[in-house]
């Protein structure tokens, strides 16, 4: 048996999140991937979160949908969230200095409640209680969907009812079941920016990672 002999980068600890969007940016240029300014850093975050190189080319932008985002945040927009680990992966300290919040519902117990008696999944109640809160825009709000597509279209729902009016949507639940229709559903819409991942792929870590890619920003 021959031994392979396996060489680690010496990168300082501080340097490792700069070397890694160094890689990013080398593989990216050898693939002869050139993104869109406007929208470069939010596709790098995902990238570097899941290191899936797919994203450069899934994730679907409205027009000036980065620039909509971060005037939301800048005006101390509230995120809310399908899952509790999405809103754990918010940055939430930068959030609360541009004066906005991070919201999640899914564990509240009218959510609870209102689900088994409508019997829908919490995800959906946790979309209407949203509605409840901020659809009077009072409060700008970005919603971050990772994980449940019955949330994605709920929110497309009340949309089309009037109820609520995001000033983002980020589309990016992973799996299969309604998975890629929920997203379709949100790509239909023409008047309220979003940020999709087409197709199957996504999670509550990319729904978080493209949260924190446009707070960074500001």
């Amino acid at each position: 048996m021959v031994r392979q002999k396996i060489e680690l980068e010496q990168v300082l600890p501080a340097e490792i999140e700069k070397r890694s969007f160094e890689i990013i940016e080398e593989e990216l240029a050898a693939a002869g991937k050139r993104l869109d300014p406007e929208n470069e850093l939010v596709i790098k975050r995902a990238i570097h979160t899941t290191a899936d190189f797919d994203y450069a080319d899934n994730l679907v932008f409205s027009p000036g949908a980065v620039r909509k985002g971060t005037q939301a945040l800048r005006s101390g927009a509230a995120i809310v969230t399908d899952t509790r680990m999405a809103w754990s992966g918010i940055n939430k300290e930068k959030l609360k200095s541009l004066g906005g919040e991070a919201f999640c519902f899914m564990a509240d117990e009218d959510v609870k409640n209102e689900a088994g008696k409508n019997g829908v999944t919490r995800a959906v109640a946790s979309m209407d209680k949203a509605a409840r809160l901020f659809g009077s825009e009072e409060w700008p709000v970005i919603f971050a969907v990772g994980n449940a597509p019955t949330a994605l279209v709920r929110l497309y729902e009340l949309i089309r009812e009037g109820k609520i009016r995001p000033s983002l949507i980020i589309g990016v639940p992973v799996g299969f079941v309604n998975v890629v229709p929920s997203k379709e559903l949100i790509l239909t819409l023409e008047e309220i920016p979003f940020i999709v991942a087409r197709g199957r792929k996504g999670g509550s870590n990319v729904a978080a990672a493209i949260c924190n890619a446009l707070i960074y920003q500001i």
